[in-house]
């Protein structure tokens, strides 16, 4: 069963984090599970909605080292994997590490840069190594992306490969304040709150513990059953080119047993997969073009997720 204190541990990261984030829980919540299960989160939203302010806010409770690159066209691959450099004295060339060895890696406005500088994220994400002159050079443990996109069609931006959409476990999108909520930032702000206000409330090694007991969570057979019908479902709808990918379906079990985990269960239940199933599965779909619409997008992945019946667990 889950040890308590961890637990604890969990709900300490969310109120700390809340200092700064007023009214995001659900979003918050969702990117810890992510962390927890070992993934990667997207954030898609409009700019200033707090996308950047969430992520460096996370790092500081989880006392993570993190970089951030903001990125821009002339943002170079070597700017993220590193390069290597020739030393006079040595008669070596000495390997210079780039902003993605750390423990979270903030790109922001990921969709701003080149093809080739966002594929150079690909191997980090995927094996947890970089490759710089036929040299490999692991990333350090744990290693979590949190990017950052401005919605397609915004200026200076431009869609990200499909192969890259699928590496990350999440998309969220936080979006407006409510009116309440945003009076309560300003009021905060002007108190002085602020990310250097954030402090670490579980360290790197407590994290690593956390994250494999979280992965211990018992998945029943009916329950891996149920999460396979619902990806395949999506990869036999007419209205959909490309469905969820095996890797999906290892997304959404990791996902679902985080939220178990956090739940206080060490055994994963219907309403886990439901939780995260959105968010983890939408953003990997390819639809035909006779859904343009978000919002029929949308509707139809909930018709299609309503059509496979849930096993009953007892």
């Amino acid at each position: 069963m889950n040890d308590i204190n961890s637990i604890g541990n969990a709900r300490l990261i969310i109120r700390e984090v809340s200092k700064v984030i007023v009214g995001k829980d659900e979003s918050l919540i969702k990117i810890l599970l992510a962390v927890i299960a070992g993934g990667h989160i997207l954030m898609e939203d409009i700019p200033g909605v707090g996308k950047t302010t969430m992520a460096i806010s996370v790092s500081k409770a989880l006392g993570l080292d993190y970089n951030r690159v903001q990125f821009t066209p002339d943002v170079l691959p070597s700017d993220i994997t590193g390069f290597s450099i020739y030393d006079k004295e040595s008669g070596k060339m000495n390997y210079q590490k780039g902003a993605v060895l750390c423990n979270l890696f903030l790109a922001d406005e990921l969709n701003r840069a080149t093809s080739r500088t966002q594929s150079a994220l690909l191997q980090a994400m995927e094996e947890g190594i970089v490759t710089v002159d036929n040299h490999t050079y692991p990333v350090p443990k744990p290693f979590i992306v949190i990017a950052t996109q401005n919605p397609t069609g915004a200026k200076g931006t431009q869609m990200l490969p499909d192969s890259q959409m699928d590496r990350f476990m999440l998309r969220l999108s936080m979006g407006y304040p409510s009116h309440d909520d945003e009076i309560e930032m300003i009021r905060r702000k002007q108190k002085g709150v602020s990310t250097e206000t954030v402090q670490e409330v579980v360290s790197r090694d407590e994290l690593m513990r956390i994250r494999k007991e979280a992965d211990q969570v018992y998945v029943k057979d009916e329950i891996i059953d149920y999460i396979v019908r619902l990806c395949d479902i999506t990869r036999n709808d007419g209205r959909i080119i490309q469905g969820a990918s095996p890797r999906a379906s290892l997304a959404l079990t990791a996902l679902s047993k985080a939220t178990a985990w956090i739940q206080g269960r060490d055994y994963v239940l219907p309403k886990d997969i439901r939780f995260v199933f959105f968010d983890c599965i939408e953003h990997r779909l390819i639809w035909s073009q006779e859904m343009p619409d978000a919002a029929a997008k949308k509707a139809a992945l909930q018709e299609l997720f309503s059509s496979v019946p849930a096993p009953r667990i007892s």
